[in-house]
Parts: C-alpha cells; structure tokens; sequence
C-alpha cells in the first residue's frame, strides 16, 4: 500500500516523526512519536492546509510516497468507538490517549484513523518503534507547491 506526507524539505527525513513527539498532535502526546500519513496526496495537502494561511504558507513542502509492505499488519479504527469530541480542534486529551496507547502496546505498526479534516478519506498512522517499522520504505519525493487559490486571498 502507499501513503503520503507532507513535510518540509528541511527536515530531511520523511519517515521522522520527531515533531509529533516535540510538539504533540491530535493522536499522540508530547514524546510520544507517531508518523502522520495519509491515504492519498489531497488528504496529506488538506490536512497540512489547515493550520497555514498564505501569509504563513512555507515554501519548501515535499510529498514522500511511503510503501507499506502488505504483510504489515493495520489496525483500523471503529469511527464509533472513537470519543464524541475527536474531530474538535483543537484536539483533546481523550484522542492524544487513542495514540498515546496504540503506540505503547505496540501490537500493530499501523493504525487507519479517520480523517478529522475530510470526512470519509482515511488516515495511516505509522509506530516508529514497531519492529515491522524497518520494512516501510520511501519511494520517492517530490516539491509540493500549494496552490495558492486553496488560500483566502489566493490568486483568483
């Protein structure tokens, strides 16, 4: 399977999930490191989109297409078992503790999580300190430009 991430050029490393653990996120914790990827480039674009505007839009974003070799087991998450405020940015305490322990029982090297961004697409979250982790290969990357008319004020 194939999946997709933004990241900025900067950081090199398209499988580091080092930010996530800096800063935290939706479905994991600070210190805690969760690799964010997505089931398609829209998604990964939709999903870095929302916390930019133009003004702040960087331009130095690269698309990595990540394989997941097919003997990899995926855990996938029941939209209904999920806490009633998941969607909600910002993100609380109850989906950060949905990641936080994904990650510590480390019985799955990847977890299909609903998009809190765009309902019915799916996203893959990736447990660096899986030992099936070593099997997910970057295939490629890519310059990702935005397009500026995703942004208010964009060219019209």
């Amino acid at each position: 399977m194939k999946v997709f991430r933004l990241f900025r050029a900067k950081h090199k490393n398209p499988l580091s999930a080092s930010g996530a653990s800096i800063k935290g996120a939706r479905w994991n914790s600070i210190g805690i490191e969760l690799l964010y990827t997505a089931g398609n480039r829209s998604l990964a674009m939709a999903e870095v989109a929302v916390h930019l505007t133009l003004a702040t839009l960087p331009i130095d974003y690269m698309m990595a297409v990540i394989y997941i070799p097919d003997d990899i087991a995926i855990q996938e998450v029941d939209i209904s078992k999920l806490p009633p405020n998941w969607r909600n940015f910002p993100h609380t305490a109850s989906t950060q503790k949905w990641g936080d322990d994904f990650v510590k029982k480390s019985k799955y090297c990847v977890l299909k999580i609903p998009s809190a961004v765009t309902k019915g697409d799916y996203n893959y979250l990736i447990n660096p300190k899986h030992k099936d982790f070593a099997k997910i290969k970057v295939l490629e990357t890519d310059k990702f430009p935005f397009d500026n008319r995703i942004f208010k004020g964009g060219i019209k």
